[in-house]
């Protein structure tokens, strides 16, 4: 009698590709669970930017890591690796599979291939250099990390500055540079993963995003961000979509303005998403009128 390894099927590619759908259709075909790979899903108050599954889309499968943050809490890829591994193992026990959906790179490749395990930041250093960041500003962070691990500095993107910061308090906290920290290493999983990456032409893609941004506006989505705007320094805030509409709210852009910029940001935000997942040799490239039993068949 041969057994069948349980299996995880990941379903990524850019915003706006059609993911959800997909990965609700696959979830009910294999009568499993969803659990979200999406940084903002998991916080509560903000559904209308995330795109969060809707109450029809969550009775037609059960999601996981969403709505259940509030938007002061910390939550990073290391956290999600640890949360999202326990629950796959869980589903996987009862059902032999479980469907991951999401596009934020990082918890992706941190579910996949693990990440290197890096000391916890206590509150008092992780909000010290926060303070220190506020009054200072990017160029001081640039040079403070620069200072402290050159090579990473020379690697990372100096315009991520969450990348920046996250840096700055790992040195801080473990008193070595960040680079001797990062080893890099692929962590061997339990079961099988075998990931899809939904692609469409690229102007298909971007029609698809404008028309999406237009039914958030229609959903309520300035409404949702002018409710939000109180706490608009919390990392969890720090998305497109607010952003250009805080500027609003501070009298900086036009409202048509924003959301134009809004659309453009979701467009640079899919070009590196598709970029990210190109580099992945192991990832299977798929239409985005694909079935789940056409995805089940193929196998790359």
């Amino acid at each position: 009698m041969i057994l069948m390894r349980p299996t995880m099927y990941v379903i990524t590619g850019p915003t706006a590709s059609g993911k959800s759908a997909l990965a609700i259709e696959l979830a009910r075909r294999l009568n499993t669970e969803i659990i979200s790979a999406d940084s903002r899903q998991i916080y509560k108050g903000i559904p209308i930017v995330t795109a969060m599954p809707t109450p029809e889309e969550q009775a037609a499968a059960k999601h996981h890591l969403i709505d259940m943050l509030p938007l002061d809490a910390y939550y990073s890829a290391s956290q999600f690796e640890e949360d999202a591994l326990r629950l796959s193992q869980d589903i996987m026990a009862r059902t032999g599979s479980v469907v991951v959906c999401g596009g934020s790179m990082m918890y992706v490749d941190a579910l996949c291939n693990g990440i290197d395990e890096l000391p916890t930041v206590p509150d008092s250093i992780r909000f010290g250099l926060l303070e220190e960041y506020k009054e200072r500003g990017d160029e001081w962070l640039r040079e403070e990390l620069h200072h402290l691990d050159p090579d990473y500095y020379g690697k990372v993107d100096q315009k991520n500055i969450k990348r920046l910061l996250h840096a700055v308090e790992i040195i801080r906290t473990a008193g070595e540079s960040y680079t001797s920290l990062r080893k890099g290493m692929r962590k061997e999983r339990p079961f099988e993963i075998r990931k899809y990456m939904i692609t469409m032409p690229r102007e298909q893609l971007f029609e698809r995003i404008n028309r999406r941004v237009d039914s958030m506006v229609e959903a309520g989505l300035i409404e949702e961000a002018r409710r939000v705007y109180p706490q608009r320094a919390l990392n969890s805030l720090n998305t497109v979509g607010l952003k250009e509409l805080f500027a609003v709210f501070d009298g900086e852009m036009e409202l048509p303005v924003a959301i134009e910029r809004i659309k453009k940001n979701t467009r640079v935000y899919a070009k590196k998403q598709m970029t990210w997942w190109q580099r992945d040799e192991k990832i299977i490239p798929l239409d985005s009128n694909v079935s789940p039993d056409e995805l089940l068949r193929y196998q790359g």
